[in-house]
């Protein structure tokens, strides 16, 4: 006789259950109790194969089976019969870097179009890239499950399971594992403000929502109203899933400014403080960056200090005034940013953000609060060219190497990659890709899917677009246009960009001036006019020529050789003579 399924508690949290809950586990039901000690939770003790037993859930006299909120894994998707994970089977081989993400540099891929495969282990068989361009941490985007096969994750409903497509759960350990072996950090993209449009059934459960605040997405998650204890545990208990069961090495969280909060403790104080135990208790760092368009220090600031302890956060002041500076554009949110594109750059430069506390014409209000940088340290801020949000939500997806000189990528990535903040890069920025990156989805129901598809060319026909000039979303062909096209790096003009990132980013390594986050001995000099700036890091100089002709940049002191030039430079006493469109990383004599 084959052994018998060792017996497996399973718990659920179903305050919307009036009367019973039945529990089936391949194939056979079984009448859940009521938790005497937990108000709204449910139990069952049933025999289940650990690493294989499928399972759902049913309310009342409702015939719908339910896939588990917690559920580990979803084979068929969301709405299928969830799956159980033995997470303590997977054969581990290399142990976590040990390094602190923050101060690092960080690479932002999606798994789906990082390769032609879009997998987990295709994403892993071009780790050596990464590994030579000198990067320490990938930034995966959300791999939730979603409706449909192709996506850009955000969408995703089940936040404790990983997207099948990409290769389960145990493709993102492989994945995790492969990073570690090759001495990279690992940091996943989580989605807390809203959950996708379909295959969203907490709703049936109980109060994982709340109609008291409204958000872009629709009712917000309860993080406030009756019932939100539950809920703030659920999404914290799936942070530290991640953590803890993929070893990886810390979370972006998605859009905090939606996270609406009126409690005295906010979520995100809670959900850093179950991150710091964590951290204690497994002796690696972890870290939590915040996406947030607030510009409010407070995200970052440690707890004792009256902060949320966020380790890092996103900075898009400074991308939208090198975007400004570099390409011209002043729609939008640009605006603000173009008036005086270099004073703006040098003010961000040096003191985090542009607005902090300044009017803003696109908001029509101020925004912002001043970062003192004598508190806060500039790895707490993550600065960049370029991410999937500034290119995929642009009407046809266009990277900003799609029309703009070498030349001035090469400016823009030496600013990023000497600033005193966390640099990041996009997939393929490094060699000047010329593949768009844009809006897909595969929505399964046919209305939603007709709506995305109006709505998102609706929305640029208000900027004079037209509609058919917008990549439709649901096309196979726009995700097929996203996947990035690895031979271009062994080409000209890409192969001298990417021979330029490996380069800054050596040079990063060797000079660790050039990485320091003292926010205090940052200074910048430019000149609006003549288009060039010298960013001065103590005796280093990040100097950038974005005209059209020569320029002389004075330096203050006299430079050694450039220890990376884009161009050919001439040292001429205290200054350096910069063709059009160039750059020169220095060092100056003295102490």
């Amino acid at each position: 006789m084959p052994p018998r399924d060792p017996v497996r508690r399973f718990e659920l949290w179903a305050p919307a259950a009036r009367d019973t809950v039945e529990l089936e586990v391949d194939g056979t039901g079984h009448r859940m109790r009521r938790d005497p000690d937990r108000p709204g939770w449910w139990l069952a003790d049933v025999p289940a194969d650990p690493g294989r037993s499928r399972y759902g859930f049913r309310l009342d006299t409702d015939p719908a089976l339910l896939p588990d909120p917690r559920s580990a894994r979803q084979p068929d998707g969301p709405d299928g019969r969830s799956q159980l994970v033995d997470h303590d089977a997977f054969d581990w081989t290399a142990a976590p870097t040990g390094r602190r993400v923050p101060g690092g540099v960080l690479y932002e891929l999606h798994v789906g179009t990082f390769t032609a495969e879009g997998t987990f282990d295709a994403a892993a068989d071009r780790l050596d890239h990464l590994v030579a361009l000198g990067v320490d941490t990938v930034e995966l985007m959300p791999v939730c499950p979603f409706p449909g096969e192709r996506g850009w994750g955000y969408d995703g409903v089940s936040l404790w399971a990983v997207h099948e497509p990409y290769g389960g759960p145990d493709g993102l350990k492989r994945f995790v594992d492969a990073a570690h072996r090759a001495g990279l950090n690992v940091v996943l993209d989580v989605v807390h403000n809203h959950l996708g449009p379909s295959g969203n059934y907490l709703p049936r459960f109980g109060p994982y929502f709340t109609d008291r605040h409204q958000t872009p997405w629709g009712s917000a998650v309860n993080l406030d109203a009756p019932g939100s204890d539950e809920v703030r545990d659920y999404l914290v208990g799936s942070a530290l899933a991640w953590l803890r069961d993929y070893r990886l090495d810390g979370l972006r969280l998605d859009a905090v400014h939606a996270l609406v909060d009126t409690r005295a403790l906010h979520f995100l104080e809670q959900l850093a403080a179950a991150v710091d135990e964590l951290a204690a208790a497994s002796g690696r760092p972890l870290a939590l960056i915040g996406e947030s368009d607030l510009n409010d220090p407070r995200l970052t600031t440690p707890r004792p200090a009256g902060g949320l302890g966020l380790a890092a956060q996103w900075s898009d002041d400074l991308h939208h005034c090198l975007h400004a500076a570099l390409t011209g554009e002043s729609q939008g949110y640009y605006g603000d940013f173009a008036v005086s594109p270099l004073a703006g750059l040098a003010k961000t430069l040096g003191g985090g953000w542009f607005h902090d506390g300044s009017w803003s014409s696109f908001r029509e209000r101020s925004h912002g609060r001043p970062l003192d940088p004598a508190r806060t340290p500039g790895h707490r801020l993550l600065g960049y060219l370029q991410t999937h949000d500034q290119i995929g939500n642009r009407a046809v997806g266009d990277r900003i190497s799609a029309g703009l000189d070498p030349g001035l990528l090469a400016a823009g990535a030496a600013l990023v990659l000497t600033a005193p903040f966390t640099p990041m890069l996009f997939m393929g920025e490094e060699w000047g890709a010329r593949t768009p990156w844009q809006f897909f989805t595969d929505h399964q129901d046919p209305g939603l899917a007709q709506a995305v598809r109006e709505g998102r060319r609706g929305e640029f026909a208000a900027h004079g677009w037209a509609p058919l000039d917008v990549p439709d979303p649901q096309d196979r062909a726009t995700f097929l246009a996203s996947k990035l096209d690895w031979t271009e790096p062994g080409r000209e003009p890409h192969a001298a960009l990417l021979d330029w990132y490996r380069t800054l980013l050596a040079v990063r390594r060797a000079h660790p001036g050039l990485y320091g986050d003292d926010l205090t001995l940052v200074r910048v000099e430019y000149d609006e006019r003549q288009r060039w700036l010298v960013l001065h890091r103590g005796r280093y100089r990040t100097a950038v020529n974005l005209a059209d002709e020569p320029r002389t940049v004075p330096l203050g002191a006299a430079p050694e050789r450039p220890l990376a030039a884009w161009g050919d430079p001439v040292p001429t006493g205290s200054a350096v003579l910069l063709p059009p469109r160039s750059t020169a990383v220095l060092r100056t004599t003295g102490d």
